[in-house]
């Protein structure tokens, strides 16, 4: 089966299974968003949810979070995955977007990176869901599922995950599939044991057709 022919495929399933994919991270706005996904990386999207609605409370909005001491963000996000890291990048981060970007969280790729803390997927995640252009983020589920289904060949980094998908998947659902492959390495392709039996995609799946080769 040729490349382009099994994105057709697999982007049909998810059409037809999963056609309101979207991210599991609470928000209510932009620069919600932008600290949910800082905060997430390394951690689980259920840990970030429960740990932001105080810090929000607290610090509501951009200039509020900015203002605010590297110690009492600290406090908030204590129980999330490197917090001092994390809370010297959500205040020094917010600076930026008010000193570079007017208060707003900007909306191209190049310009978010310039944000302390956010990096290449964290920039792509905010372009897709929020300004809803056709950027793929590639994380840990992203990378791994893309590799077994064949969607990928020989993909050692992100990046070159990011290059091999994009040039496949129509523009328009780029910002779907970025969360369809999340979602399905979340519950179903599991990294150390794939819920093959319940996976709608094994008739299209090289790792499905190795593991039944060997059996």
């Amino acid at each position: 089966m040729k490349k382009a022919e099994l994105f057709e495929h697999i982007i049909a399933y998810f059409e037809q299974h999963n056609p309101a994919a979207a991210t599991e991270l609470h928000y209510g706005n932009p620069f919600e968003l932008l600290v949910a996904v800082i905060l997430s990386a390394q951690c689980t999207d259920k840990r970030v949810n429960l740990t932001t609605p105080a810090l929000f409370k607290k610090l509501p909005d951009v200039k509020a979070m900015a203002e605010a001491s590297v110690d009492e963000v600290r406090e908030y996000i204590k129980s999330i995955s490197y917090p001092n890291s994390k809370a010297k990048y959500l205040v020094n981060g917010s600076k930026v977007i008010i000193d570079k970007f007017g208060g707003e969280v900007p909306s191209t790729v190049d310009e978010l990176t310039t944000i302390p803390g956010v990096g290449r997927k964290t920039a792509n995640v905010i372009a897709s869901v929020v300004y809803n252009k056709p950027t793929m983020a590639v994380d840990t589920h992203v990378f791994r599922v893309a590799a077994r289904i064949g969607l990928t060949t020989g993909a050692k980094t992100p990046l070159q995950t990011e290059l091999q998908l994009i040039k496949y998947i129509p523009e328009s659902k780029i910002p779907l599939a970025h969360h369809w492959l999340i979602l399905h390495g979340r519950y179903v392709c599991l990294a150390r044991n794939p819920q093959c039996e319940k996976c709608g995609l094994t008739q299209w799946c090289k790792y499905y057709q190795k593991i039944t080769k060997q059996k």
